[in-house]
């Protein structure tokens, strides 16, 4: 007997995001595309190998779009860490990061002229949009000044994609979403595995300092205003709840809907997020010193954070998520069940409470002043 649920397609499904969101997809008939297969099998959906960087798979996904009957897309896929990626050169994720999304528009946009029927699109944007030095908590409406680093220009540009196509998509919904730091036990990104202390590089000492379980500290600038720089988290488990509450409401009076996304309660500290991960704190005399470190870092393969991720590693910048509590409503604390400490606490809860110092002389001769 043929399935009465409705279709669903979703990008970038072998993702941390994706892998958590999949069980949650009980009333969908799931399409999930990837360039490989997610590690855990065990939730049944259909799997095709799609490579967003290339041209094909725009009429790809319109003919499944088309095929299914899918009544939404959930767009997460991204290269957000080139090196676990293999995605190494900047032009190559371009056309998987933002040429990639407007395949995912244009599929949308091409499906629905031919008689389809997808009314919901998810996109998955950033906080990093918003830019790395922030003076307050950032409001959907604020400028995008993202810079420097390319997964957040990158997620910029894509924003911009989505914000101009929006009215264009044949009568579609776009949700567009803008997250914090993602953290949960299976979420490996730059910040949340700064904080673990295992942001460990594909070279020789990397390698080393990863088999003897070495955790890095956290090293920023002398002068006590860096450590009460703010941010926050967003558990994973929260944003894909929120994705599947999204799926399941009405259509929109306007075709496009930006929502930040963080956890509950107020943002951490810098100093708040070492205590919570019991990272030591290394300081040295100035942002050029420290940028000079994760440089040396890089291209010696000790890490895997790019140089061009420094502003973002000691910047300050958090979310005003006003717009999403008041759409939740009394459901708020069902789907965002974490606090951003809470999210903090469960992506390193299961490391050390007592790090082990990094035997760079660097990192040695540093002195830990506030």
């Amino acid at each position: 007997m043929a399935s009465t649920k409705p279709s669903l397609l979703v990008t970038g499904v072998s993702g941390a995001l994706g892998s958590r969101l999949l069980p949650l997809l009980e009333g969908f008939n799931v399409i999930g595309i990837d360039l490989q297969p997610p590690a855990d099998t065990s939730t049944h959906f259909e799997f095709e190998s799609v490579d967003l960087g290339q041209e094909s798979s725009c009429d790809r996904m319109a003919r499944i779009l088309r095929e299914t009957r899918a009544v939404g897309v959930v767009h997460l896929a991204f290269v957000v860490d080139p090196v676990r990626a293999g995605v190494l050169d900047r032009e190559s994720m371009w056309r998987i990061n933002v040429a990639g999304t407007a395949r995912v528009l244009e599929a949308i946009a091409e499906a629905n002229r031919m008689d389809g029927r997808v009314e919901k699109l998810v996109h998955l944007s950033s906080v990093a949009v918003y830019g790395p030095s922030l003076k307050r908590a950032a409001r959907e409406n604020d400028a995008l000044r993202a810079h420097t680093l390319t997964y957040a220009v990158h997620k910029k540009q894509a924003d911009a994609a989505v914000q101009s196509r929006a009215k264009d998509l044949g009568g579609c919904d776009v949700y567009l979403l803008r997250p914090h730091i993602f953290s949960g036990r299976s979420v490996q990104n730059y910040m949340i595995n700064a904080v673990r202390g295992t942001a460990y590089g594909t070279g020789r000492l990397g390698r080393m300092f990863q088999r003897r379980g070495t955790r890095f500290p956290l090293v920023y600038p002398w002068g006590k205003e860096y450590l009460e720089h703010k941010l926050q988290f967003a558990h994973v488990d929260d944003v894909a709840r929120l994705i599947v509450w999204i799926l399941s409401r009405p259509k929109l009076s306007d075709p496009l809907l930006i929502l930040n996304v963080a956890g509950r309660g107020d943002p951490l500290t810098v100093r708040q997020c070492a205590q919570i991960a019991g990272a030591q704190v290394r300081r040295l005399p100035g942002l050029s010193f420290c940028q000079g470190l994760i440089q040396t870092m890089w291209a010696s393969g000790i890490t895997s954070i790019p140089p061009d991720a420094f502003p973002y590693l000691v910047g300050s910048y958090w979310l005003d998520t006003t717009k999403l509590r008041t759409l939740l409503g009394n459901e708020y604390e069902d789907v965002i069940r974490y606090t951003s400490e809470a999210a903090l606490a469960d992506g390193v809860m299961e490391l050390s409470t007592e790090p082990l110092p990094v035997s760079q002389p660097e990192l040695q001769r540093s002195q830990n002043r506030s």
